[in-house]
């Protein structure tokens, strides 16, 4: 855990740490913070092809935390559910997730392929203080058994059986235990996620991973993983096919070769056929 509440980690391509020292890219690591549930391995892959000299710290935050963390430099960018407070802040949504109902594997709805939010209606449903789907007049009836701090505080409620729990798919999966299951209620808000970073700090590299992440290829990039205007160049010219020639040297489009020539020549010099001999005189 650091000192901003971030905590550092080291997951798929960005398990590299190296010491920030300018905004240039070279001797400095790139910091992603990212919420629970989000996954950020392939943009990580991209960027380890294209910046190779360049490390990612990859560091967690539950989400009220997570915009905090960015806004004293804890950061470069964040991954972050929506909605966030956009003061100061570039913020641009990527997805929207599903939202299950995690219940014991013997409920009910352990035999449904859905859930539907009348399916809701008789049940007991908790809600963490850091609820993270935000549906606030979910059908159900509320638990009013006592404060539940956290969304693992309320899994292990719904593990004892006291009632049911909402959540995005990916964090249902984190929280997924022996016992329990979940199923995707229909017509139910989902959880959006967003890649947030401050305004003031913008440079070539977070441009690089906001391209990697809107899908951008290496040469339309604005960031500082975006090739020479002369690499491109010369890669163009590459593709570009020499005029091919004929025999004899004759480039095509210049008029028939020699060959040919002397056939023409030949079908011309020889007498027409079905044309009559003069007669000789007697």
């Amino acid at each position: 855990m650091t000192q901003d509440g971030t905590q550092d980690g080291t997951t798929g391509a960005g398990d590299q740490l190296a010491g920030r020292q300018d905004t240039s890219g070279a001797g400095r690591e790139f910091r992603v913070l990212i919420v629970p549930g989000v996954n950020p391995d392939r943009w990580l892959r991209v960027w380890q092809e294209r910046l190779p000299d360049v490390p990612v710290r990859l560091l967690h935050a539950d989400p009220p935390d997570a915009v905090a963390a960015l806004r004293t430099g804890g950061t470069d960018v964040a991954l972050v559910r929506l909605p966030v407070d956009r003061d100061g802040l570039h913020v641009i949504p990527l997805y929207t997730e599903a939202t299950v109902v995690m219940v014991p594997k013997d409920h009910v709805f352990s035999v449904a392929e859905e859930v539907t939010p009348d399916d809701l209606a008789d049940e007991t449903v908790i809600r963490p203080d850091d609820d993270l789907v935000g549906w606030s007049d979910a059908p159900g009836t509320p638990f009013t058994g006592g404060a539940v701090p956290t969304t693992p505080d309320a899994v292990d409620l719904v593990a004892a059986g006291v009632g049911v729990l909402l959540l995005p798919q990916s964090v249902a999966r984190l929280h997924q235990r022996r016992g329990l299951t979940a199923r995707p209620v229909v017509d139910s808000p989902g959880s959006a996620i967003g890649l947030a970073w401050l305004v003031d700090a913008e440079d070539d590299l977070t441009q690089e991973f906001v391209g990697i992440v809107r899908g951008r290829t290496a040469g339309s990039s604005r960031g500082r993983g975006a090739p020479p205007a002369g690499r491109v160049e010369q890669k163009t010219n590459a593709k570009k096919k020499p005029a091919s020639t004929q025999r004899g040297g004759s480039s095509r489009g210049q008029g028939p070769s020699s060959g040919t020539a002397k056939k023409s020549a030949g079908r011309a010099a020889s007498p027409t056929r079905g044309a009559r001999k003069p007669r000789r005189g007697r």
